[in-house]
C-alpha cells in the first residue's frame, strides 16, 4: 500500500484482516505509529486491530503482486519513473486516486484515444512509466479520517470498484476482488470503470472545492440554498462533459446531491488538506473536467472558475503562512 494514509492504512488493515501478506508504505509520526502499534480501525461495522508490516521505503513494493496507489494525484508524477523501475513482472498498479485518472483514454478507441491529461500527467511521465497493461483503475466510495497517527476512524462506505483500462474482467481483477472481500470490503469488477469515474467526478469536483472554500462540512452545505445551487451548476457541467464522452451516468445528479449532503458532519479530504496547511488535489478534479471540456468543446464556465477560486485560496493561505 503506497501512500497508507487514512484510506490507504484502512484498506490495507482490512487486507490484513482477511488474511493477505500487506506492506504499508507511509511516513512520519503516522508511520511510526503503525510501526510500534499497529493499525487500529475504528468503525461501526466494527473496530479492529491488525500488524501488518509498515516502512518509510517505497523499494518495498519490489516483490508485490499488486501496489496499491494511496498517494494524492498531484504526488504521483514524481515518483511514477521509480515505481515503474521496481515494479516486478507481471505486477499491477491498483489506482485507488480522486479524480479522472491519468489512464483514463488508454484501451479506447476514437479521437480521443491516448490522449494524454496534462492536469494529471504532465508530459505524459505517469503514462510512459505505469503502461497500460500495468494498471488496475479503482474507484473508492468510502469516508475515513486519521484520528491520531495509527487509528483510522471508518465513516462510511466499503465499496471499491475496480476495472482494467480496456475493458472486461481477467484473473488479476478477480484474485484483487477476492482479496478485498476477504477483508470485509465490497469489491466489484466493472468491464467499463468510467461510468463509475465519472460519477464519483461529478460530486467529488463539486463538493470538495466548495467546502474547502465555505470551510463548510458536506452535511452543513445544505444549510445555504446558495451553496446548493452551485453544487448543482457544478455536477450539470461535469456531466455535459461526461455525456460529450459517450459516459451515461448510473445514478441521477438529484441522488448523487441527496448522497453527498447525507454523509452530515464530515469535512472532505480537501477542506481536511486545506486545514492542515498541505497542497490541495484539485487539479485531477476541476482542472481535469476543464481540460476534457476543451477537447470536447462543453462549456464549463462555472467549474473554471471553482478551479480558480479553490487556487486562490491555497495561494493566500500559503503567502499567509510564509508571513507568520
Amino acid at each position: 500500500m503506497l501512500g497508507a494514509g487514512a484510506i490507504g492504512a484502512y484498506v490495507g488493515a482490512c487486507l490484513n484482516r482477511g488474511g493477505a501478506d500487506v506492506t504499508l508504505i507511509a511516513r512520519g509520526e503516522h508511520l511510526r505509529a503503525m510501526v510500534e502499534r499497529g493499525v487500529r480501525v475504528h468503525s461501526s461495522r466494527g473496530n479492529f486491530e491488525v500488524r501488518p508490516a509498515a516502512t518509510s521505503e517505497i523499494e518495498a513494493i519490489t516483490d508485490a503482486d499488486a501496489v496499491v496507489l494511496g498517494l494524492k494525484a498531484y504526488s504521483l508524477p514524481l515518483l511514477a519513473p521509480r515505481i515503474g523501475e521496481l515494479l516486478r513482472p507481471g505486477a499491477v498498479v491498483i489506482a485507488a486516486q480522486n479524480g479522472i485518472p491519468w489512464w483514463y483514454f488508454q484501451g479506447l478507441s476514437g479521437a480521443l484515444a491516448g490522449r494524454v491529461i496534462e492536469s494529471v500527467d504532465p508530459g505524459g511521465v505517469v503514462s510512459l512509466s505505469i503502461v497500460g497493461e500495468r494498471v488496475v483503475g479503482c474507484v473508492v466510495y468510502c469516508s475515513t479520517e486519521i484520528v491520531e497517527p495509527g487509528v483510522i476512524r471508518h465513516i462510511e462506505g466499503t465499496r471499491f470498484s475496480i476495472g482494467r483500462p480496456g475493458g472486461g474482467p481477467d484473473d488479476t481483477c478477480r484474485a484483487i476482488s477476492e482479496a478485498f472481500v476477504a477483508g470485509g470490503l465490497k469489491c466489484p469488477v466493472d468491464d467499463d470503470l468510467r461510468p463509475q469515474i465519472w460519477l464519483k467526478l461529478v460530486g467529488n469536483a463539486a463538493f470538495n472545492p466548495i467546502t474547502t472554500v465555505t470551510r463548510a462540512t458536506l452535511g452543513g452545505l445544505a444549510a445555504s440554498p446558495h451553496a446548493v445551487a452551485l453544487v448543482q451548476q457544478v455536477m450539470q457541467e461535469c456531466a455535459a462533459v461526461a455525456a460529450a464522452l459517450g459516459i451515461e451516468l448510473p445514478v441521477s445528479l438529484e441522488r448523487r446531491l441527496e448522497a453527498g449532503l447525507a454523509v452530515g458532519d464530515h469535512r472532505t479530504s480537501m477542506l481536511q488538506d486545506w486545514m492542515a496547511g498541505k497542497p490541495l488535489e484539485i487539479d485531477c478534479m476541476t482542472g481535469a473536467v476543464a481540460e476534457i471540456a476543451d477537447m470536447t468543446g462543453v462549456p464549463v464556465p462555472t467549474v473554471r472558475a471553482l478551479h480558480e477560486l479553490t487556487k486562490s485560496v491555497e495561494e493566500l493561505r500559503d503567502a499567509s503562512a510564509r508571513r507568520a
